[in-house]
């Protein structure tokens, strides 16, 4: 049996992701950890919520068995305790500064929430990690943005999966809840790289060929334990 496990699927790829989950047959189940439960119903996803900053304490077994009265899920949850099981686990978790007001609370989501969420993947069982990062991420960049991005990817790498792979996907097109004014702009001057094929690694990026290509990163074969993936060779993962 192989689980999933996601955390950051209200995003723009997480959502992708998610779906791209649910419908791979290779996935027993998908667990979506969030602040709050989605308003979407499927036969393999469970939902568990609450404050992410805490998650490493959670009761999740609780949280999990608390869906089914009739103890649907008591057999899934003994086999993460014994760890009988393959876990995957997917991290799209993200926002912006202009979203939560400032470059602390950015951190706290985009770095800390992050590896607290590896952390509680680890705690799991978890055998691979992807994480979807940014294009620009450099732990010393000038750029507090990419240094953030950087600095996450450097701490994950200190858990020690069996395997890590990180996402860098360069401008995403997809359906986003919010406008954003900057990347429609950039949108619009960096289409015509899509229409003619050129600059592989920096023109944008469908929001689902990224999800695609986390999962089949996920269910393939890796001969390094780090893998790190530019938009071109998504590109090629996820068509």
């Amino acid at each position: 049996m192989t689980i999933a496990l996601i955390s950051g699927t209200s995003g723009l790829v997480g959502m992708q992701l998610l779906h791209q989950l649910l419908r791979n047959p290779a996935y027993s189940y998908v667990i979506s950890v969030g602040r709050r439960s989605l308003a979407l119903k499927h036969e393999k996803l469970l939902q568990i919520d609450g404050d992410l900053s805490k998650l490493t304490s959670w009761a999740w077994e609780d949280k999990i068995n608390a869906q089914s009265l009739g103890g649907a899920y008591h057999a899934l949850v003994l086999a993460l305790q014994e760890k009988k099981v393959t876990v995957h686990a997917f991290c799209s978790l993200g926002t912006t500064i202009k979203q939560v007001g400032s470059k602390d609370k950015f951190y706290a989501i985009d770095h800390d929430l992050v590896l607290e969420f590896a952390s509680w993947s680890k705690k799991l069982g978890a055998s691979k990690f992807l994480y979807v990062s940014a294009m620009g991420a450099n732990a010393k960049s000038p750029i507090f943005y990419n240094k953030v991005k950087g600095e996450t990817e450097e701490d994950l790498k200190a858990i020690q999966f069996d395997y890590l792979g990180l996402f860098r996907p360069s401008l995403l097109l997809g359906s986003r809840h919010e406008f954003r004014f900057g990347e429609q702009v950039a949108t619009f001057f960096m289409m015509p790289l899509t229409w003619l094929k050129l600059g592989k690694n920096i023109r944008p990026i469908r929001d689902h060929v990224v999800a695609k290509s986390l999962v089949n990163v996920a269910l393939g074969d890796s001969k390094s334990s780090i893998d790190c993936f530019l938009s071109g060779k998504m590109q090629e993962l996820g068509a």
